[in-house]
């Protein structure tokens, strides 16, 4: 394995990283505000909302991603309307069409985590809050939402990390992100292992900076679960030792 080409290829493959970051980021916020209205619509009893958002969490959590990327750069351009209308500046572009599949994809894999996690709150709680008269929106900024993140956020975090390695599916539609970037330079130089070697490090690198970050964030929302220090533990000790001797 030549090291050599591996530390060469470090600042065009750190470009390509920034492109992936890129694209997840914005898939994951989009993502995240489609979710919550797919889950809200799950959880509601009128079939109008919830029979739509059933059949679109069916459809993109059943189909794999790499074909949805397909779908949506190579199957909507084949339509004249689509090509004819004001969408058509954007799906023209690869980046903007992996966008589009990502967010379409982590929103239906997010909006079952909140539905999930939402549906977990105990009952009791929001049994005791409709009891003293709070309103459906208090009682969801309040108790449930609050509650809700605390249960999802370790399966957020999985649902970001898969996200990152997903995105190397954008390489197929000609986008240069770090995959792609690799894929580029290893056809040049016929040295696929060492290219693969270095992006799959970045690739961990990038997932590890996440897997910790969420760890710090479920340490923060869990801090009133934690037991704080026995006031007076030294005090009671000493007393005990003390009653001890004496005896």
């Amino acid at each position: 394995m030549n090291i050599g080409v591996m530390i060469e290829s470090i600042p065009a493959l750190l470009g390509g990283a920034g492109l992936t970051l890129r694209l997840v980021g914005l898939a994951l916020v989009a993502g995240f505000a489609v979710a919550f209205l797919v889950a809200l619509a799950r959880l509601s009893r009128s079939p109008l909302l919830w029979a739509p958002a059933y059949g679109f969490v069916f459809f993109f959590r059943g189909t794999p991603l790499l074909v949805q990327i397909f779908l949506v750069y190579y199957g909507l351009s084949q339509f004249p309307a689509v090509r004819a209308s004001s969408l058509w500046f954007i799906l023209r572009e690869p980046f903007w069409c992996a966008l589009i599949a990502f967010t379409l994809n982590t929103s239906a894999y997010t909006a079952e985590i909140m539905r999930g996690a939402i549906q977990a709150v105990p009952r009791g709680q929001i049994e005791a809050a409709m009891a003293i008269g709070m309103s459906r929106l208090t009682r969801m900024r309040r108790i449930v939402l609050p509650q809700a993140i605390r249960i999802g956020l370790p399966a957020y975090g999985n649902e970001v990390i898969l996200l990152i390695k997903a995105s190397s599916l954008a390489s197929t539609v000609t986008l240069l992100d770090l995959t792609g970037v690799a894929r580029t330079i290893s056809s040049v130089n016929y040295m696929p292992v060492e290219l693969l070697s270095m992006a799959a490090l970045i690739y961990l690198a990038m997932t590890f900076t996440v897997t910790r970050a969420f760890k710090l964030l479920e340490h923060a929302v869990s801090a009133d679960r934690r037991q704080p220090p026995i006031a007076g533990g030294s005090s009671q000790k000493s007393l005990s030792v003390a009653s001890g001797q004496a005896k």
